[in-house]
């Protein structure tokens, strides 16, 4: 009766979860009902939509496109040859394992809508296959469309390939390679930079900039939320060159930031009430969680975040990457007070403190969260933050500033055929230890009453020289590089590649897991003690632990 009553309150809690998640769904169609038909069934409505339209083509109209054909076939070149390794090692990343096995479209998990969406027209089969590398490469050029923009914006409006270069660190930054690395999600992870741009474009007209906005930064929600930040931070540093060169008043600048906020707080308030996905798993997830600080907790929450977020940015970048950055925020001081109209000793002091806010909205609404995000790809908004400092710099500056940045641009592209060759090396000896572990699995004596003997790993595969060698310089490597099997996450995944593990229960450690036994208390019996690799079994259980 006890079991029957717990059965019954679970299944009624994930009917009240649903409904909830039902009833935000059904109130906000309802919502997006009543506007559309606000526009089309009244005469302001109308009005407006005429407004916005009209100002949309105004906006446009004043762009060549067609010089950005030139430097789009460079950039692309550029990147498509930045992630040439990352392609040739044919590498299943993470995640691409189970998409690549299973051909579902779980992006719904995280409210990643458009993603499932758009897969359709990328891979328009029922099930997903493994067609790498066409979205790596689609994510090239929507980076190079990226980058363009930013330095049309930031970059006076005016497109020379030394500001192209300063880009680069937007998609080839370290924390970027692991998005570049997924040979199913990599286009959906590049496409929240390009939203967040594109309503720049219509900064001079109101009401077409806020829509926008509003549409960019949903489908920066429904894609890739880690990028959040770039919008608020392109917010900011625009202020900052307008108030530095007083393009524009007080006033104009004070409106122009209000307005971006209430477009970008509407966004991600519509997108948590409406669109987010609110089942149960959503709260407690094995890496990451969307529950935020309680009010009382919010700033030394997001204190302790922020130290969280520099701290690992200290530990994850090399000494010559740290001074290439720390050199380009010293040319943006001194730039910012070179060319300032507000005298030199205020623009100093503001340009100082701009760089803080820039720097903690490169982490996006990360900073406000319980458990913080704080895999590489979590991290990308910060090579973003690098792209725009870099391309300010350049513009029209000495050109003694360009060797920083060019240098900085060179370090992470040569940086990335390191990353990539690292991938194919560490697969080749990841698949020698498996076939070898194998082999002693296949020679053991089992007990023939159990359906399925488990498993359980003790530490992961090792990684290779190489890799190590790496780290030495950049230890973010060591975060970058997948280890096969003892992930404690992923190892039923890692398994289900080798049609051998089939036979074999995978008894992984995850934080959600019930009633997980740990196997090193067991005390089971050693049957195979080998050079590589120590197995223990009592015929049930086997215990696995890989040497170093």
């Amino acid at each position: 009766m006890d079991y029957g009553e717990q059965i019954v309150q679970h299944e009624s809690a994930t009917r009240q979860t649903w409904l909830r998640a039902l009833f935000s769904y059904a109130l906000g169609g309802i919502v997006v009902i009543l506007f559309f038909d606000y526009c089309t069934l009244t005469t302001s409505g109308r009005a407006l939509v005429r407004d916005v339209k009209q100002e949309i083509k105004d906006g446009l109209s004043g762009i060549d496109f067609r010089s950005f054909l030139k430097p789009l076939i460079i950039l692309s070149g550029v990147y498509l040859l930045g992630i040439f390794t990352i392609i040739r090692a044919n590498f299943l990343y993470l995640d691409d394992i189970g998409w690549a096995i299973s051909g579902v479209r779980n992006w719904y998990n995280f409210s990643r809508y458009v993603i499932v969406f758009l897969s359709y027209f990328v891979q328009p089969e029922i099930s997903m296959t493994d067609i790498s590398p066409i979205p790596q490469l689609l994510a090239a050029v929507i980076l190079a469309c990226s980058s363009i923009l930013f330095v049309y914006i930031f970059g006076n409006k005016k497109i020379t390939l030394v500001k192209l270069l300063a880009s680069v660190p937007l998609g080839l930054s370290p924390y970027f390679l692991e998005c570049l690395s997924y040979k199913f999600a990599a286009p959906y992870m590049a496409l929240p930079i390009l939203a967040s741009i594109i309503p720049f474009l219509l900064i001079e007209h109101k009401k077409a900039f806020f829509f926008t906005s509003v549409a960019s930064m949903l489908i920066m929600c429904m894609t890739y939320q880690a990028l959040s930040g770039v919008y608020p931070m392109i917010v900011v540093l625009l202020a900052f060159m307008d108030w530095n060169s007083r393009k524009k008043s007080i006033k104009e600048i004070l409106s122009f930031m209000g307005l971006a906020a209430f477009a970008f707080g509407f966004s991600l308030l519509f997108f948590k009430f409406f669109l987010m996905r609110t089942s149960g798993d959503q709260e407690v997830q094995d890496y990451a969680s969307v529950a935020m600080h309680p009010l009382p907790q919010l700033i030394p929450g997001l204190l302790h975040n922020l130290k969280m977020y520099a701290s690992t940015l200290n530990q994850d970048l090399g000494l010559l990457w740290k001074i290439g950055i720390v050199l380009i925020f010293i040319l943006f001081i001194l730039k910012s007070v070179q060319v300032s109209l507000q005298g030199k000793i205020r623009s100093f002091i503001v340009s100082v403190l701009v760089i803080v806010p820039a720097f903690v909205l490169s982490y996006g609404i990360y900073s406000l969260l319980k458990f913080p995000y704080f895999y590489p790809r979590g991290l990308v908004g910060f090579g973003v933050f690098l792209a725009i400092l870099s391309i300010y710099v350049v513009t029209d500056y000495k050109k003694t500033a360009m060797i920083p940045v060019l240098a900085l641009s060179w370090c992470f592209f040569v940086f990335a055929f390191s990353y990539g060759n690292a991938l194919a090396d560490q697969m080749r000896y990841a698949e020698f230890r498996i076939s070898l572990l194998l082999q002693d699995l296949n020679s053991l004596q089992l007990n023939k009453d159990s359906e399925k003997p488990s498993i359980q790993f003790n530490n992961p595969i090792d990684f290779t020289p190489s890799v190590k060698n790496i780290a030495k310089q950049n230890p973010i490597i060591e975060r970058l590089v997948p280890r096969r099997l003892g992930d404690f996450i992923l190892d039923d995944m890692y398994c289900l590649i080798y049609n051998n593990f089939n036979s074999y229960e995978i008894n992984y450690r995850v934080v959600v897991k019930q009633n997980f036994i740990d196997f090193t208390t067991l005390n089971l019996p050693v049957v195979t003690d080998s050079y590589y690799h120590t197995i223990q079994s009592d015929g049930n259980h086997i215990l696995i632990t890989l040497k170093h």
